[in-house]
């Protein structure tokens, strides 16, 4: 049964007890983690964020106290006070190992049933579990690990861009819908019924309107919201650290955002990084790597062999090449060992990338592959010298009459063998920017330019003449910083003349009746005297993935939701009752 807290002061943290404080009398609170229970001797870990520290009762405590202690068990809430005194047998793999507290009073300040699975790191409990009871999976050490680190890094990124001049302003959290991109979480108006909020997907015209306002440097830790479809990179809602700089280059922006990456890798991890940073154009990143957010912690390029294999009278490379495709491979290092089965996965593989198939080739002594009939000892040569092949690698091939389907193919597939190989170092940072993207892509669906980052970013000013002619073959200023082939932050120098911001428009597909609905506030501010400006947003959970060596962002993050976007733990979403939604003017449509 609880006891009620006697009134004492918790003297430390668990693992906040020193050296200096051997002989102290100290008062203690926290889970008890373990209780062993020897007959002369009862040991008790007693838990809390900090670490843990070894309580002992011996023979000479009193006789209550020791019966209360044996009735201790995991996860009940225990004040322990006592004498702190250095431990007989050192234990060197806890923080305070080499000191116990002999406890002369004990008080059970809650009892706990037994945990649906071990608080400890290698539980090996299935995720949905712990999400269901997320309160005890963060109990556990990697994850207060992981939450602590979070608040250190907000609290260094606050105090590296306050150092730089920026001021954090908050922006709205219920604002006007302005799809474009993803869908909105909408919100029903209670005082204006059939109007909606939304949840801001970001708080791009807020910190543009910011700029107009005069305030040339804005930081944000901000909330967004996305009604997509998730991965393991994403989550409905989700964290930005959000920037904007008015009368400030690409350059200037780049510049402070390098020191702000080599400052956080030193203070976080201990690691310098090379300034300036690798850059790669948008175009430079999709030929060599198949990405626009390419992994350079291995090689494994592409090459371009369509020269080498035109007209070879393989019908496959052929009719790619007649159509303005072409035939691009990768060499995958020692892949020769690879048995057909694995070459065959790998080729199912790319076809979820819609390439239509992969050819292979090692270029041994006795050369094997899937187009032996089609190339002859010249051509094999020259395929291997084009792709710096030895006789123990591994070719592979991936044609088609679209380019972007081989590069994009490719790249996945250079992933994927790299991942399969063990071909990926770790404990290894490689950091770069991605510039120079298209303004525009093409969507199939709805047969129209879509913005490929927002309709606010600027085109670069030596392609400004083609965007009457050849739009989707305009560069935005636009810049994306990537780590070990994580996109970890996108940004953009803005449209700040209303003319051709309109013109951006128009080109999207948006009417003027259309535009003024979603953002005539935006352009009527324009009308005031807006300064040139950018800015950058990082995922500040992504990031918090990378610096704690995870593989999901639902491991830094407190309370996420799963893949449906719901709360194992909550049950939210949920269902309301008719007083709510008639308050709100709304009827839920029952399906059939």
């Amino acid at each position: 049964m609880a006891e009620l807290n006697p009134g004492w002061t918790r003297s430390c943290r668990c693992a906040e007890v020193t050296n200096e404080m051997i002989g102290e009398r100290l008062i203690l609170m926290g889970w008890c983690h373990k209780q062993r229970d020897l007959g002369g001797l009862i040991f008790i870990n007693l838990r809390d964020r900090s670490g843990e520290i070894q309580l002992v009762l011996d023979d000479d405590s009193p006789s209550a106290i020791r019966d209360k202690a044996a009735s201790v068990r995991s996860e009940f809430v225990l004040a322990a006070q006592g004498i702190l005194r250095r431990r007989s047998a050192i234990n060197p793999g806890m923080k305070t190992g080499e000191v116990e507290l002999l406890v002369e009073d004990l008080r059970i300040l809650s009892t706990a049933k037994t945990p649906p699975f071990y608080i400890e790191d290698d539980a090996g409990a299935n995720e949905a579990l712990r999400l269901k009871y997320r309160y005890l999976d963060l109990r556990r050490l990697a994850m207060q690990k992981n939450l602590i680190l979070r608040h250190r890094v907000t609290k260094l990124v606050r105090n590296f861009f306050d150092a730089e001049g920026f001021l954090e302003i908050e922006t709205p959290m219920l604002i006007k819908s302005t799809p474009e991109g993803a869908r909105d979480y909408l919100i029903p108006s209670r005082v204006f019924p059939g109007n909606f909020f939304a949840l801001p997907q970001s708080p791009q015209l807020f910190k543009q309107l910011l700029m107009v306002a005069g305030y040339d440097r804005y930081l944000q830790i901000a909330r967004c919201f996305r009604d997509e479809d998730l991965r393991a990179d994403r989550q409905p809602e989700f964290t930005q650290i959000d920037l904007e700089l008015a009368f400030a280059s690409q350059a200037e922006i780049m510049k402070i955002n390098e020191r702000f990456l080599a400052f956080l890798f030193k203070e976080v991890l201990g690691v310098d990084l090379d300034l300036p940073l690798t850059r790669l154009t948008w175009r430079q990143a999709m030929i060599r790597f198949g990405s626009d957010k390419p992994d350079l912690r291995f090689g494994m390029e592409l090459h371009d062999i369509s020269d080498l294999v035109a007209n070879n009278e393989f019908k496959v490379f052929d009719s790619a090449l007649a159509a303005g495709g072409s035939v691009r491979a990768i060499t995958v290092p020692n892949g020769s060992g690879m048995s057909r089965k694995e070459i065959d996965s790998l080729g199912e593989y790319v076809k979820t990338y819609r390439a239509k198939g992969l050819a292979w080739l090692v270029p041994s002594d006795l050369p094997r592959g899937s187009i032996l009939k089609f190339v002859d000892a010249d051509l094999i040569k020259n395929i291997a010298g084009r792709c710096s092949a030895l006789t123990e690698d591994l070719i592979l091939i991936v044609a088609d009459e679209a380019d972007d389907i081989v590069l994009t193919a490719l790249g996945e597939l250079r992933l994927e063998a790299a991942r399969r190989l063990n071909l990926i170092p770790d404990n290894q940072w490689k950091v770069l920017w991605v510039t120079e993207f298209p303004l525009f892509e093409y969507d199939d669906e709805d047969k129209r330019l879509v913005a490929k980052h927002h309709p606010f970013t600027a085109p670069m000013l030596e392609d400004m003449g083609l965007l009457d002619t050849e739009p989707e073959q305009v560069r935005a200023q636009a810049y994306d910083i990537v780590v070990n082939g994580v996109e970890l932050g996108g940004g953009s120098i803005r449209i700040h003349d209303q003319d051709l911001q309109s013109k951006m428009f128009s080109l999207l597909g948006l009417d003027s009746e259309m535009v003024e609905e979603r953002f005539g506030f935006l352009l009527e501010a324009f009308q005031y005297g807006v300064p040139p400006h950018g800015g950058i947003a990082y995922g500040l959970d992504r990031l918090l993935m990378l610096l704690a060596g995870g593989s999901s962002i639902r491991d830094v993050i407190a309370f996420p939701k799963v893949q449906n976007s719901s709360c194992l733990m909550t049950g939210a979403p949920g269902m309301v009752d008719n007083d709510q939604l008639t308050e709100l003017n709304l009827a839920v449509r029952q399906k059939d």
